[in-house]
C-alpha cells in the first residue's frame, strides 16, 4: 500500500514540521511520582516525537462527530457478533453430543481451542493492519468468519466441529482487538474512557445473551441453525464494513511507517544524485482546530506536532539537510514488513505492560468461570433448563453493561480532574485511580457470590451478586484497556493484541481447571480462591498507579537510546560506504 493510499501526506514526508511552542508546554524536571492526592507535575520530556498528531489527509480525528459514531456502532456490532460466537453454542451440548456424536470433553475442548485461537490470532492480524491498514482486516477476517460458520452448520462429526470452529475463531478475533486501536485512531486520551467503555458493551453483551439465542435455536430449529444464524449476522456485518467502513488507519502515525522511511532514505543516500541549487519549498498545514498553522521546510520527518517541539531527530541530518519533499522516496509497505514478534517483544519488556496484561488476563480469566461455572451449578443444583439458565447469565451481562458505560465515564472524569490540577498537563498513570472503588468491592463480592450458590440461596440473590461482579470487573477492566491504549502510543494496536493474547491463555486455563476445581472445592471455597486470583491482579493495578509512571518513562527513555544507536551504527555504516564508492571512483 503506498502511502498516499490511505489518505496520507506522503508528498511531504520529508519534511519537518515546526511550530511555535507554547510557553505553558516548557519542559520540566522529572520528580517522583506523585500519589493520587498530591498535585501532580507535568509529564517529564521524553526523546521521541507525538507521532499520535503527525499530520495526515482526512485525519480520522477530525471528523464529524456523527462520521465517528458511526465508526463506534460498527466496530461495536462486529464486536458483540464475534463475543456472541463463544457461548452460544452452550444450550446445545447434549444435543450436539448425540448428533454428531461426541463426548463432554470433546465439546469442552472445542470451548477451550476456540478461546485459545480468539485470544492469539489478533497478534497476526493486528501486525498486517499497521501496513495494510484497519479495513482490509475487518473485511477479511469477518469472511473468514462468516465461510467457518457455514462449514461448523454442515459438519457431520466433532473432529470437524472442532477444526473449523477454530477458523471460526480466528476470524472472529481481529473485530474484537482491533476495535480498541480503531477508537485510538479517532478519538483523543480525553475521549476514549467513555468511547472504549461504550465500545465495550458489545464484547460483554455477546457472551451474556448467546445462551439465550442458542437456548431458542436450539429448541425450534436444531443446533445447527445457531450457526446458520451466525453465518447470516457475519455477512451481514462484512457487507457494511465493505460498503460503509472507512479506513480510519493513517501510514504516517505508525512506527512501522516511520522505520521503513528511514530505511529508505539511507537506501537513496546512497544512489548517486545531482547537486541541486533550488531553495527549498515551504508550505504550510493546516491542524484542523482553527488556530495552528504548522510550517514545513525538508528538513526532518520526525517532529513533535503536539504543543511540545521535541528536539529530536532520528533522520541522518546529512540527508534531511539535502533532501527535499520531492526527493523523499516512495514508501510501499507490503506483508513482507509484517512483524509482529518485534512489536510485541517491545510492548512485553515495559513493566507497566506486563503488570496491565496481568492484571487484564486475571480479570477476564474470572469473568469468563463465573459464567461457566454458575451454569454448572443452576443445572444441577436447581434443575434450570438452558434457555433459564440463559436468561439468568443476562444479569451478569447487565452488571457488566452498566459497568463499562459508568466506569468508562468515571475514567474520563477522573482523567480531566487530575489534568486540570496539573495545570493542564495528563499522562496516562492518571486514568487508573478511577478503578479504586471497584477494586475495593470487587473481591468482597466474589466470595459472597460463592457462598450464595453454596447455600443454595434463591435464583434472585444469585442474580443480584452476578450483576454486582459484572459492574465492579468491567469497572475496572474498562479503564485498565484504556490505560493499555493510553500508555502505547504508536503500537496501541500491538498492545491491545497482546492483552487478546493473555485474556485468550488464562481464559483456556481457567475453563480446563473450573470443573475438577468446583467439583472438589464446591462453589463457596472455589470463589474464594478466585477472589485471591483477582487480587494479585488488582495489586497489579494498585503497583502501576504508584509507580507506573517512571516504569513507563524509563522504557521510552529506553527504546528511544536503542534507536539512536542504531541509527548510529546505520549513518556510520552509510558514511563508509560513501566513503569507499568515492575512493572507487577516484582511483
Amino acid at each position: 500500500m503506498a502511502a498516499r493510499d490511505s489518505g496520507s501526506i506522503s508528498e511531504d514526508a520529508g519534511s519537518i514540521i515546526t511550530e511555535t511552542v507554547h510557553p505553558q508546554a516548557s519542559s520540566t524536571e522529572h520528580s517522583a511520582t506523585p500519589s493520587i492526592t498530591s498535585t501532580f507535575v507535568p509529564e517529564p520530556e521524553v526523546p521521541s516525537f507525538d507521532i499520535e498528531h503527525m499530520p495526515v489527509k482526512n485525519d480520522p480525528r477530525a471528523w464529524s462527530s456523527l462520521r465517528k459514531n458511526l465508526t463506534l456502532i460498527l466496530i461495536s456490532t462486529a464486536a458483540m457478533i464475534a463475543a456472541l460466537a463463544s457461548n452460544i453454542q452452550n444450550p446445545a451440548v447434549v444435543e450436539m453430543e448425540e448428533d454428531l456424536p461426541a463426548t463432554p470433553s470433546q465439546f469442552s475442548l472445542s470451548i477451550s481451542i476456540f478461546i485459545l485461537t480468539q485470544g492469539l490470532f489478533p497478534l497476526i492480524w493486528t501486525a498486517i493492519s499497521e501496513v495494510k491498514g484497519r479495513k482490509v482486516v475487518y473485511v477479511s477476517s469477518l469472511a473468514i468468519f462468516t465461510i467457518g460458520s457455514i462449514t461448523v452448520a454442515t459438519s457431520k462429526n466433532i473432529e470437524a466441529v472442532i477444526g473449523f470452529r477454530c477458523l471460526q475463531a480466528a476470524g472472529s478475533s481481529a473485530v474484537i482487538s482491533l476495535g480498541a486501536a480503531t477508537l485510538a485512531d479517532i478519538y483523543e486520551t480525553s475521549e476514549r474512557g467513555k468511547k472504549l467503555g461504550i465500545y465495550y458493551i458489545a464484547p460483554l453483551l455477546g457472551p451474556a445473551i448467546g445462551p439465550v439465542f442458542g437456548g431458542i435455536f436450539t429448541d425450534v430449529w436444531g443446533w445447527r441453525s445457531i450457526f446458520w444464524f451466525l453465518t447470516i449476522l457475519g455477512g451481514v456485518t462484512l457487507a457494511c464494513f465493505f460498503f460503509a467502513f472507512q479506513d480510519t488507519f493513517r501510514l504516517e502515525r505508525s512506527l512501522i511507517y516511520q522505520r521503513v522511511l528511514k530505511e529508505h532514505i539511507q537506501a537513496a543516500k546512497l544512489q548517486p544524485r545531482e547537486t541541486s541549487t533550488r531553495a527549498p519549498s515551504t508550505s504550510s498545514f493546516d491542524m484542523g482546530n482553527g488556530s495552528e498553522k504548522v510550517d514545513k521546510t525538508n528538513i526532518d520527518i520526525e517532529k513533535a506536532v503536539g504543543k511540545v517541539q521535541v528536539q529530536v531527530s532520528t533522520v541522518p541530518e546529512e540527508v534531511s539537510k539535502e533532501s527535499t519533499a520531492s526527493e523523499i522516496p516512495a514508501v510501499n509497505l507490503s506483508l513482507k514488513h509484517v512483524n509482529f514478534i518485534g512489536p510485541l517483544v517491545q510492548v512485553m519488556r515495559r513493566k507497566n505492560n506486563s503488570l496491565i496484561l496481568l492484571s487484564s488476563g486475571l480479570l477476564f480469566a474470572y469473568s469468563f468461570v463465573v459464567v461457566y461455572s454458575v451454569s454448572r451449578t443452576l443445572s444441577s443444583n436447581y434443575n434450570l433448563s438452558a434457555l433459564k439458565i440463559g436468561f439468568v447469565t443476562i444479569s451478569y451481562g447487565g452488571g457488566s453493561v452498566f459497568g463499562s458505560i459508568l466506569g468508562g465515564r468515571y475514567s474520563d472524569y477522573q482523567l480531566a480532574k487530575m489534568k486540570a490540577a496539573n495545570g493542564g498537563q495528563g499522562y496516562a498513570e492518571m486514568r487508573l485511580s478511577s478503578t479504586i472503588p471497584g477494586m475495593i468491592l470487587l473481591p468482597p463480592s466474589i466470595i459472597a457470590f460463592g457462598w450464595v450458590c453454596e447455600r443454595h440461596l434463591p435464583i434472585a440473590v444469585i442474580c443480584v451478586f452476578l450483576f454486582l461482579g459484572g459492574f465492579f470487573c468491567i469497572w475496572t477492566y474498562s479503564s485498565s484497556l484504556a490505560y493499555t491504549v493510553d500508555s502505547n502510543v504508536g503500537r496501541s494496536s500491538t498492545a491491545v493484541a497482546a492483552n487478546s493474547a493473555i485474556r485468550g491463555i488464562f481464559a483456556f486455563i481457567s475453563v480446563e481447571v473450573t470443573v475438577p476445581l468446583q467439583d472438589k472445592l464446591g462453589d463457596g471455597w472455589m470463589f474464594v480462591v478466585w477472589a485471591g486470583v483477582v487480587t494479585i491482579g488488582l495489586i497489579c493495578i494498585l503497583l502501576l498507579i504508584w509507580r507506573g509512571r517512571d516504569w513507563r518513562i524509563e522504557a521510552e527513555t529506553r527504546e528511544a537510546e536503542d534507536t539512536k544507536r542504531a541509527d548510529a551504527r546505520n549513518n556510520a555504516n552509510t558514511q563508509a560506504t560513501l566513503s569507499a564508492t568515492t575512493s572507487r571512483s577516484n582511483s
